[in-house]
């Protein structure tokens, strides 16, 4: 085996977001170029941003080299945090890296790699791409007009094509699903599926069947074959969202599907091949999880070729009116039968407040604030007395309506909210208790973790915010 060398790192920067004074100004961009010349002396090249290639006889190779000697599946080159590995599949004739044969080792700028008796070199192709704030003020399904959500634009513009996995980190609420939904419709898959998973709202032991199928019988109750989201997101995009959540155990074989490219569903010895651009969303520090042994080393590098920092609502107010008109126009509680808007706008003390709140449910939030507050208004316009309390003053006057509300109508208020009250301290107090584990938490309360989550949810509360206080 060819001796690795840290020093390889002196050639390449892994892909990533330069970052100065807080602010996304270049992109780094790390590929690597293959060139094979072959007998005949036609050449070919290619250069590739995943992070896993392979090389081989078939088809179902990323690169194709059709030669006796070459096994069908005879090599892959990794992207690692500190440069490229070239792994041997099981070859027939063996693969080497200037003259040397080796199992796995490093590849150096220019060397030459043979597969049986085909000679390739290998390059890398690095581009760095200055990240210029777009002048738009919306990219998809995102709306939004702060200096920060332009420069998310700018990332997303730029990286949308590049096929490299994203890790989107931020807050509870920050609209992490439709950043993932506008890099799938930008990309070359765009006419491809995309499927979601939310890690943590699936049963521990379901998961696993749902990333990567099962065979029928392979466990009790599976009565069926069934596909999983790897295979039925074939040629599109996978979204993970809740990646923090995914258990150790199931971490590796995750690894496996993102290096490899295959899969093997739950019962069955055979390997599927797939090609599907992977992007995971978590608002757990990754590196500290790391740090804490409950997220793996090898796969936080996998995943974070590229890594994208999504803001909190607070920290882009003057977002807020913008998002409020798109809202009502979007929102189907705000649709009467006849299509017409029941609420057109928000009044100037009301438009305040809602720009004053500091949001911990953030985009999230706004949306179901808005959602109550159409079902109140009258006259076709937002006012003070129809946000929630969390939202409006404290001396703010009550509606007309709830003014003269029979006594059936006001205890069944305060029952609502009695019980609201009661919900969000219970769960809060649970989470605290197990430290924010939701699977520990949902057990003591005697409900289903995934319903348990749902009312984090509706009280947008975070696990690990709740575990801290």
């Amino acid at each position: 085996m060819a001796e690795k060398s840290t020093s390889f790192a002196d050639y390449a920067e892994p892909t990533k977001i330069a970052y100065v004074g807080g602010r996304p100004t270049e992109l780094h961009l790390r590929r690597c170029k293959l060139v094979y010349r072959s007998p005949s002396g036609v050449v070919r090249e290619k250069a590739f941003e995943q992070s896993s290639v392979s090389l081989g006889a078939i088809d179902e190779n990323d690169f194709v080299i059709n030669e006796e000697t070459v096994s069908r599946r005879h090599c892959t080159v990794i992207q690692e945090p500190n440069g490229y590995i070239l792994i041997d599949q099981g070859s027939t004739n063996g693969t080497f890296i200037n003259g040397v044969r080796v199992r796995e080792g490093f590849l150096r700028p220019g060397c030459t790699v043979q597969l049986g008796k085909a000679e390739l070199q290998f390059f890398f192709a690095d581009e760095k791409v200055p990240i210029v704030p777009s002048d738009k003020d919306r990219l998809g399904r995102l709306v939004g007009r702060s200096l920060k959500m332009r420069q998310i634009y700018g990332i997303i513009e730029k990286i949308a094509r590049t096929g490299t996995t994203v890790v989107l980190e931020g807050e509870t609420g920050t609209g992490k699903e439709v950043v993932a939904q506008t890099i799938h419709q930008l990309s070359e898959r765009a006419n491809g599926p995309m499927m979601v998973l939310d890690c943590g709202a699936v049963p521990a032991n379901l998961i696993e069947s749902e990333l990567f199928g099962h065979e029928k019988g392979s466990f009790t109750g599976a009565i069926m074959t069934r596909q999983g989201l790897f295979e039925l997101a074939n040629g599109g995009t996978l979204f993970l969202d809740e990646l923090g959540e995914l258990s150790l155990d199931l971490q590796p074989k995750l690894l496996r599907a993102l290096e490899q490219r295959e899969v093997r569903r739950v019962g069955s010895g055979k390997a599927l091949k797939v090609d599907v651009r992977v992007i995971a969303a978590t608002n757990r520090n990754l590196e500290q999880e790391v740090k804490a042994g409950r997220f793996r080393e090898d796969l936080f590098y996998r995943l974070s070729v590229v890594r994208m920092l999504l803001p909190p609502l607070r920290e882009r107010r003057d977002d807020i009116p913008l998002l409020i008109d798109h809202m009502l126009q979007q929102l189907p509680a705000n649709r009467r039968h006849d299509g017409s808007l029941r609420a057109e706008t928000v009044d100037r003390d009301a438009l305040d407040l809602l720009i004053e709140h500091d949001w911990p449910g953030n985009v999230r939030e706004l949306f179901n604030v808005l959602e109550r507050a159409v079902s109140f208004a009258e006259g076709g316009i937002v006012t003070v007395r129809d946000l929630p309390d969390s939202v409006r003053q404290p001396d703010a006057p009550p509606r007309a309506s709830e003014a003269h509300a029979t006594a059936d109508g006001t205890f069944k208020d305060a029952k609502e909210r009695w019980v609201s009250g009661f919900e969000r301290d219970y769960i809060l107090s649970l989470l605290k208790k197990s430290n924010g584990n939701i699977s520990h938490a949902a057990r003591e309360a005697d409900i289903d973790r995934k319903y348990f989550r749902k009312l984090m949810r509706k009280y947008d509360i975070d696990a690990g915010d709740a575990a801290d206080e």
